[in-house]
């Protein structure tokens, strides 16, 4: 018998309750009014929800928000091979730096929420926890460009560099946004579930000391389910959550077994990334990943 019934599971796969909502609401709107009150970057910027709050993929008692606050008065690029920046009408460098657009936004924090309650980390701003608000990472970011064949084809996303060794994080989160609602539709809404129940279990695998591997991460599952195929979802049958699990474990253990290369064509849920390059994980993560947890839910 499997450790969990299709009503557990189904709990798992509820998202966050209006009181973690609104909590959530309230930590966005503590960043929007700390930023408005204080003269940043001229006004050229934007504030947005990024990662599992903004996606609807948090889970319940670990419902921290990311908020990005994306410097629009410049933009960082990528161009194709071979292309000069000329070519593209990209001759009129801002003086402005992302380090300075970073720490006024430290600048601003501290100024409304006070020193004890803002810690700048290695790639975003942290605000602590109180009685109406959540844990907040505030991301400062800047445009980014990733140029095609001409100066009107680009893809946009978003770009940092990491304070501790400079290293440059590029992503895509209004493009993951727009994707997986697209798939939670397709899906009959069962993506998003089946990703918090993931996500679910593999909290409860950590704390009850079953297994633990800090390359799993909240990121990688909501992707690795997003190259789920949508038939597998079994959207024309009654939803039978062990059966979808079954299938899901055994899908990508097999696929991420030695003799496979299917794992290096997985992308991001933005589409605009690979999901097995340029990230701490690797195919053994995720094969070990799968096995513990088949085994951890007791499947034969």
């Amino acid at each position: 018998m499997a450790k969990f019934t299709n009503e557990q599971l189904a709990a798992l796969a509820r998202p966050a309750s209006v009181t973690e909502e609104h909590k959530l609401e309230n930590a966005e709107n503590a960043v929007k009014n700390a930023l408005s009150n204080y003269s940043l970057a001229s006004g050229e910027y934007e504030v947005f929800g990024q990662g599992s709050y903004a996606n609807n993929t948090n889970i319940r008692n670990n419902s921290d928000i990311d908020i990005n606050v994306c410097y629009t008065g410049g933009f960082y690029f990528r161009l194709p091979s071979g292309k000069t920046r000329e070519e593209y009408g990209l001759t009129n460098p801002t003086t402005y730096s992302y380090a300075q657009f970073k720490n006024d936004v430290e600048r601003i924090l501290v100024a409304h929420f006070g020193r004890n309650n803002v810690v700048r980390k290695n790639k975003c701003i942290h605000i602590r926890e109180n009685t109406y608000r959540v844990e907040i990472d505030v991301v400062p970011t800047w445009k980014f460009r990733r140029y095609g064949t001409d100066r009107y084809t680009y893809d946009e996303g978003v770009k940092l560099y990491a304070d501790n060794n400079g290293d440059e994080i590029i992503n895509f989160p209004k493009q993951h946004l727009k994707n997986g609602v697209s798939k939670n539709n397709t899906t009959s809404r069962r993506f998003k579930r089946l990703v918090r129940i993931v996500k679910n279990l593999h909290v409860r695998m950590e704390d009850e000391g079953y297994y633990n591997n800090a390359n799993i991460t909240s990121f990688l599952l909501e992707c690795l389910t997003y190259n789920y195929p949508n038939n597998n979802f079994h959207i024309e049958q009654e939803c039978d959550w062990n059966n979808i699990l079954r299938e899901y474990i055994y899908y990508f253990w097999s696929r991420t077994k030695e003799n496979s290369q299917e794992w290096t064509q997985w992308i991001e849920v933005s589409e605009c990334l690979y999901l097995m390059y340029g990230h701490k994980w690797s195919r053994q993560d995720i094969n070990t990943f799968m096995y513990k947890l088949w085994n951890y839910l007791e499947y034969n």
